[in-house]
């Protein structure tokens, strides 16, 4: 009874983020129009930090006794994203990669990787070292306010002021959109890791898998309903974006709050997700994602999670 109650809320929990992520990318789109800001910004702040929230949620829930539930689920979740999320996307469509994000984005990306595996070397991630990633958090949402008032006073001529009631509707989106996210990410995540313990899965193993999977749905259905209506950039933006800040403010959470040790095997998965990450620099001649390296990622991830399974 307990098993199938558990699968019948994880049928609601991704109900709930398909509902919140079209609400959030619908939101985002009006903001973003209506101020003339980039989508691919839009994707990278407002988007990323709300699909975001499940593994910050996931994170807090699981820090000080089950750490190794937030370490496998951010790494994890980072695999996926990259994997998964915009390897299944560029199935779909042929994703276009901006200037900007090859230039700076994705080298941030990769920047806040090897940053995880240098604070790593010690065998944990101290309280301190959290203070650290929070403080790159900081200085990554400053990199971004600059870039979005530059973009805005270069475009002041062209916005038009519309009724507040107009962007109150667009707020209302994006709220709803994070609230349901959140709400159906927990439920999705929480009756998932029952299901897995029925099985016999470790601890670890469900950080690295069933928890990192249903924390990135929010990226996988928002990133394809970002496509679907033809906002390949806001897809995109949506994955780095997630994957910079579940390091630094997903991990420097987590362990500001009471540490996270890491395990020697750990370096096998952070040196998956570096792979998987650099792999999106085969984008620097054509920029674009193509179905190949789509084909490729999707395939790649299936085997991680495979063999992740079985070592």
């Amino acid at each position: 009874m307990e098993i199938i109650l558990s699968a019948v809320l994880t049928t609601v929990g991704i109900a709930m983020l398909c509902f919140g992520g079209n609400w959030l990318v619908s939101g985002g789109v009006t903001i973003a129009k209506k101020f003339r800001i980039n989508n691919l910004v839009i994707g990278m702040t407002i988007v990323a930090y709300g699909t975001s929230t499940p593994e910050l949620a996931s994170s807090i829930a699981a820090s000080g006794e089950h750490s190794a539930i937030i370490l496998g689920n951010i790494v994890g979740s980072n695999i996926a994203n990259i994997g998964m999320v915009m390897g299944l996307a560029a199935i779909l469509v042929p994703l276009a990669v901006s200037k900007s994000s090859l230039k700076n984005d994705i080298p941030i990306m990769l920047a806040a990787s090897f940053l995880l595996v240098l604070i790593s070397i010690d065998g944990e991630i101290s309280q301190y070292d959290g203070i650290l990633l929070l403080g790159a958090l900081g200085v990554f949402a400053f990199y971004t306010y600059k870039d979005v008032k530059k973009q805005r006073e270069q475009n002041l001529d062209e916005i038009v002021l519309e009724k507040n009631s107009i962007h109150l509707k667009s707020m209302g989106f994006i709220g709803l959109g994070i609230v349901l996210l959140y709400v159906g990410a927990i439920l999705t995540v929480d009756n998932a890791v029952v299901l897995a313990k029925e099985f016999g899965l470790s601890e670890k193993i469900i950080g690295l898998t069933v928890i990192a999977i249903g924390t990135s749905l929010p990226e996988l259905l928002t990133s394809i309903i970002a496509i679907k209506k033809g906002h390949t950039d806001i897809g995109v933006g949506n994955i780095l974006g997630s994957n910079i800040y579940n390091i630094l403010m997903i991990m420097g959470v987590g362990a500001t709050l009471g540490g996270v040790m890491v395990s020697s095997d750990a370096y096998v998965d952070y040196a998956v997700m570096i792979i998987f990450s650099a792999s999106l620099l085969i984008a620097l001649k054509t920029r674009f994602i193509n179905r190949s390296l789509g084909i490729c990622l999707t395939a790649g991830y299936f085997v991680y999670l495979i063999v992740t399974f079985f070592k």
